[in-house]
C-alpha cells in the first residue's frame, strides 16, 4: 500500500556488496514514446518495470500502438510511423508519472484527433503551461483544465517550427518542442538556460533524425521517418544516487554499482560530493546505445560543506535533496540555488525537504530557489513523511541508515513509481551480500 510506513534502523555494521539498480527511468520512457513513432519494430532492452514506465507503454497502447510484453519483460513496440496514431475515445489516464504527460503531447502535435492525458490527484497539482506555451507557439491546439492544470487535450495538426527559450532548465519542456519539431515545417531549436539531461536527443539521433547540437542549443529537422531497432537502457543514475550518499555516510560501507548511465547531463552530484571529500571512483567505463556507462565504488567518507553553483542545477536537479542530507553530515554550512524547479515535482520538495529534515533535527532553511543547511552531528531520529513522492521517501531511507537511532518513512510505498525493490536492495546491502539485484 502506498501510505504504508517502513522504518529504518542505523546501519552500525556498514553497506557492503555490488548492487544493479533499475533501468533508467528518463530513458525508458523516451525509448517507448519514440519508438511509437517509428515504422519498424523497437524492442527497449532491460526496460525500467515501474509505475510511471509502465504508464507510458500503456499510454502508447490505447493509441493504436502494438506493445509486446505490455506488462512485463523487455517490451517490443511495433511503431505506427511518424502520424499513425489513434486517438482513444476516451482519456489516458498516465496515473502518476509527470513525464508522460509532458512529453506525450509532443508526438501528438503532428496526429490526427484529439488525445485526452489525465491522471491522479498529484498530476492535476503540476503545472501544464510550461508545455502548453511552446505547443501553441508551434500552433498546436491545446486545452488545459483550469489554471493551465490537467487534463489536457492535444488536438494534432500542421505545426510551425519555432525557435524557443526555455524559461527554467527542463529536459522534459525541452523533450516535448523537439518532439513536436518533429512534425514542424521547418527545422525547430531550443535553447535551454543550463544544461540539462538530452537522452531525447541521443534517441533521436539514434532513430535517423537529422539533430544539431550548437552550444546550449539544439535542432532537430523534420524526418520523413523513424527507425530504432533496439534500445539497451542502463541503470539509472538517479536511483544509483541514493545508494552512493548511504554508502558515503555509513560509516565502514564500501559498495559496488554496475552499469551506471554516466551521462554527464545527469551527473552534477558526483560533481558535488567529489567537492565535499566523497570517495567515488568509476570504473570499466564504456559506451552503450550512445550513453556513457561505468560501474561506480563507492566507500565511506568525511565531508565537508560545499557552495553548489546555480550553473551545476540542470544537471543534478532530482538528486539534490540528497545533497541536503550530505551537509547535515558535513563540517561547515552547504549552500543551494537555482534549484527552484524542485518546487513543482511530485511535490513540493524544497518545502517538505526543509520540513522533513527540520524535524529530524537538522538546521535547514528552504528558500524560494534553494536551501541552507548547517553542518553538524548528522540525524539521531524520527520520522519522515513522503508525501506520495518517491524520492522523498527514499531519501528517508537513506536517511534512516545513516541515523543514529532509526527513522520512519511514513507513506513508503509510493517509491513503486520508479523503483519497486528499493527496499530489499537496501535489506541486501546491510547484510553484506554480493550482487543484490533490485
Amino acid at each position: 500500500m502506498a501510505d504504508r510506513s517502513v522504518r529504518f534502523e542505523p546501519a552500525r555494521d556498514g553497506l557492503r556488496g555490488t548492487v544493479r539498480v533499475p533501468a533508467d527511468k528518463s530513458i525508458s520512457h523516451r525509448a517507448a514514446i519514440i519508438s511509437a513513432v517509428c515504422d519498424s519494430p523497437c524492442v527497449i532492452n532491460n526496460y525500467l518495470r515501474a509505475d510511471d514506465t509502465n504508464a507510458t507503454l500503456k499510454a502508447i497502447a490505447a493509441c493504436g500502438v502494438r506493445v509486446d510484453n505490455l506488462e512485463e519483460g523487455d517490451p517490443v513496440v511495433h511503431g505506427a510511423g511518424l502520424r499513425g496514431l489513434s486517438a482513444p475515445a476516451e482519456a489516458i489516464n498516465i496515473g502518476n508519472s509527470g513525464t508522460s504527460i509532458r512529453l506525450l503531447p509532443g508526438i501528438f502535435a503532428g496526429q490526427k484527433g484529439t488525445f485526452v492525458l489525465d491522471g491522479d490527484a498529484s498530476i492535476r497539482r503540476r503545472p501544464m503551461d510550461r508545455i502548453v506555451t511552446p505547443l501553441r507557439l508551434m500552433g498546436v491546439n491545446v486545452e488545459a483544465g483550469e489554471g493551465n492544470y490537467a487534463p489536457l487535450a492535444v488536438t494534432g495538426g500542421p505545426v510551425k517550427a519555432i525557435d524557443y527559450e526555455l524559461p527554467m532548465a527542463s529536459a522534459q519542456v525541452k523533450s516535448t518542442v523537439l518532439l513536436a519539431g518533429l512534425f514542424g515545417d521547418g527545422p525547430t531549436s531550443v535553447t535551454e538556460p543550463l544544461a540539462c539531461r538530452d537522452h531525447t536527443e541521443i534517441l533521436l539521433s539514434g532513430a535517423g533524425v537529422r539533430m544539431e547540437k550548437k552550444g546550449l542549443k539544439a535542432v532537430v529537422y523534420p524526418p520523413d521517418r523513424l527507425s530504432l531497432e533496439s534500445v539497451d537502457v542502463e541503470a539509472d543514475f538517479s536511483s544509483a544516487a541514493f545508494f552512493i550518499v548511504a554508502a558515503t555516510l555509513v560509516p565502514g560501507s564500501e559498495i559496488t554499482l554496475e552499469g551506471v548511465g554516466v551521462n554527464p547531463t545527469r551527473t552534477g552530484l558526483l560533481d558535488i560530493m567529489e567537492e565535499m571529500g566523497a570517495d567515488i571512483r568509476l570504473s570499466n567505463e564504456r559506451w552503450a546505445g550512445g550513453e556513457l556507462v561505468a560501474d561506480m565504488i563507492v566507500r565511506s567518507a568525511d565531508l565537508h560543506g560545499v557552495e553548489v553553483d546555480p550553473g551545476i542545477t540542470g544537471r543534478c536537479i532530482d538528486e539534490l535533496p540528497l545533497v541536503a542530507l550530505l551537509g547535515a553530515y558535513a563540517r561547515g554550512d552547504t549552500v543551494v540555488r537555482g534549484a527552484a524547479e524542485l518546487r513543482v515535482k511530485e511535490s513540493n520538495r524544497l518545502s517538505w525537504l526543509a520540513v522533513n529534515l527540520k524535524s529530524l533535527g537538522v538546521d535547514i532553511k528552504a528558500t524560494y530557489e534553494g536551501f541552507f543547511v548547517k553542518g553538524g552531528e548528522g540525524i539521531g531520529g524520527g520520522a519522515v513523511k513522503s508525501m506520495g513522492d518517491h524520492r522523498m521517501a527514499m531519501l528517508g531511507a537513506v536517511a534512516g541508515l545513516a541515523s543514529r537511532e532509526g527513522i520512519d518513512v511514513i507513506g513508503f510505498g509510493c517509491v513503486a513509481v520508479s523503483f519497486p525493490g528499493f527496499e530489499k536492495s537496501l535489506a541486501a546491502l546491510r547484510a553484506g551480500n554480493p550482487g543484490a539485484e533490485a
